[in-house]
């Protein structure tokens, strides 16, 4: 499942204050003019409209090249406050990760060798999407209850569905048309 709507960054210019205010930075700082060459897409809390105060602006990139990329971004973003690299193995294959802090929000760059569509940060989201579009306000404010408690976002996601084992798991594999049972608002 795809959503268009996630691959430009028009539909934040209208969204909620930490969506206008992640577009306007965005723009700013040319993010993603900087890193078109890795179909990047945001990612996360702020596009699905579920973000707190604190919340990083993650940007999902495709990747092939980790040393390349690492070039690239200490080029445009090495000037930002608490920038950092690193590459990771996560799930089997490695990636990089690269933090700063533009104004006042930090980013998180993550960089994959996959389509933006095939990770698991942009699966999570749209998942996280279609649940808050299908149960309504309620659960949302439920959602952002457990998050200003601490609850990472699957977590929030899994306690509310009643998910057993890892949630970042569970949730990806979750039927909401058959496992919804009476969880609606």
């Amino acid at each position: 499942m795809q959503y268009p709507m996630f691959h430009t960054l028009d539909y934040l210019k209208n969204g909620s204050e930490i969506q206008r205010k992640s577009f306007n930075l965005l723009k700013e700082y040319m993010v993603f003019e900087h890193l078109s060459e890795y179909n990047p897409i945001l990612i996360g809390t702020i596009p699905i409209d579920i973000a707190l105060e604190e919340s990083d602006l993650d940007i999902a990139c495709e990747v092939y090249d980790l040393k390349e990329f690492e070039k690239n971004c200490l080029k445009h973003f090495g000037i930002h406050k608490e920038y950092n690299f690193k590459i990771k193995t996560l799930r089997g294959k490695e990636v990089g990760i690269v933090n700063f802090k533009i104004a006042d929000m930090r980013v998180e760059l993550y960089a994959e060798g996959a389509f933006v569509t095939e990770q698991y940060g942009y699966k999570h989201m749209v998942k996280e999407h279609h649940l808050l579009i299908q149960f309504g306000q309620v659960f949302k404010t439920e959602i952002l209850r457990l998050k200003a408690q601490g609850i990472k976002t699957e977590a929030a996601f899994a306690h509310l569905l009643n998910l057993e084992g890892d949630p970042y798991e569970s949730l990806l594999t979750f039927n909401n048309l058959t496992d919804a049972g009476d969880k609606k608002s």
